[in-house]
């Protein structure tokens, strides 16, 4: 009896890692063309880098979004 709930257990888990890595690559994903589409003068990685927080806390609540949107689809 123990033996099956542990690796119904462990199944779980790993259908959760994949849910999780699929969920992290479409993120970015979105992010990306986020980036491109809507903003494409602006090379939110180079002001970063450079600096500025503005860019960086608004690259922050896009994945922050995207990871809520994405948690809701998933579960």
């Amino acid at each position: 009896m123990s033996h099956a709930i542990f690796t119904a257990n462990l199944c779980t888990m790993g259908l959760n890692l994949l849910y999780a890595i699929a969920a992290m690559l479409i993120g970015l994903v979105a992010l990306k063309l986020v980036d491109r589409l809507v903003f494409p003068e602006i090379n939110f990685i180079a002001e970063i880098k450079r600096g500025n927080i503005a860019a960086a806390i608004f690259v922050g609540m896009t994945l922050l979004f995207l990871a809520l949107v994405l948690s809701k689809a998933v579960s």
